[in-house]
């Protein structure tokens, strides 16, 4: 039996209005009633996963920042963290100004943006339908670099890149992968999301890339995990279905894509689930895991 789950959230464990469906909470519980350790493994800040991890009554442990953070809820603690340094934030964002590119610096607490645009309009609408306390905190800052100058005691565990235009997107791509000591992800399709207002719904898309500090991923942050924990790799299952991902599905004992996943995931899952839309997540879960019927 795998003995830790770890699920990504965002097209994976969530569907396209960012909501976890119930019967996929009802599939995760019966899973953990079972002694799994079932985490969350995103690249949202510390806060937006906490609320999440409380709806599927995931009470140890999650993973943020794409694995920049390994977080113990039980004390309320990091307890492993590779983030960037302030130097290498404002370098990037001194490139992303001089280029007029839309970014977003995540914090362990929040995101930091200069306008609602692409993800971050996505969790804007998202925190609508949301109590206060749940919602992911979204900071709109007008001079991001003196911001960061001057903002203390902050850890900064990625900041995303998007653009709508291809070319622009690429040109400035290739900026970012001449600065040393930082991890620039290799994303090669448009992000898709829907935005719901009432009865109306709106599709979003853009191109966007991730950037951590170097040997960040998902993967590292579960190795130090199943150390602590005394689980074999062969012993993990892990589901997602982006380019951030793809460390983990590769390494774990079982790698799951969903069926909407981006090609280099595809390629090298063991099996595909249905996509988010369809509670691909519980189907792979009641295949695996006995008697979870409903």
């Amino acid at each position: 039996m795998y003995k830790l789950v770890a699920i990504d959230l965002d097209g994976t464990m969530l569907n396209s209005y960012g909501v976890v469906t119930e019967h996929t909470k009802n599939v995760i519980k019966k899973v953990e009633e079972q002694g799994v350790e079932v985490i969350i493994a995103s690249g949202r800040p510390i806060d937006s996963i906490k609320t999440i991890a409380k709806e599927i009554e995931s009470k140890n442990y999650f993973i943020a920042g794409n694995g920049a953070i390994v977080y113990d809820m039980k004390k309320d603690e990091i307890i492993y963290e590779k983030t960037m340094s302030k130097e290498k934030v404002l370098e990037i964002i001194k490139i992303c100004e001089e280029n007029s590119i839309s970014y977003n610096v995540y914090t362990e607490q929040e995101i930091l943006a200069t306008s609602l645009k692409y993800n971050v309009l996505y969790y804007h609408k998202e925190n609508l339908k949301k109590e206060e306390s749940k919602k992911t905190k979204i900071n709109i800052v007008n001079d991001m670099y003196e911001y960061i100058k001057n903002k203390q005691d902050a850890r900064f565990l990625k900041i995303t890149i998007c653009d709508e235009s291809k070319a622009v997107f690429n040109s400035i791509i290739r900026k970012l992968k001449e600065i040393r000591e930082i991890e620039v992800l290799e994303v090669a399709h448009m992000a898709r999301k829907t935005i719901k207002q009432g009865t109306e719904e709106y599709p979003i898309s853009y191109y966007y890339t991730e950037i951590s500090t170097e040997n960040v991923d998902k993967w590292n942050a579960i190795e130090f995990l199943i150390q602590k924990l005394n689980i074999e790799k062969e012993e993990v299952m892990a589901i997602g279905d982006n380019a951030n991902d793809k460390m983990m599905i590769e390494n774990a004992g079982l790698g799951i894509a969903m069926k909407q996943s981006t090609p280099s995931v595809i390629e090298i899952a063991n099996e595909i689930t249905d996509d988010n839309n369809e509670d691909g997540v519980a189907k792979i879960l009641q295949k695996y895991y006995r008697n979870i019927n409903f």
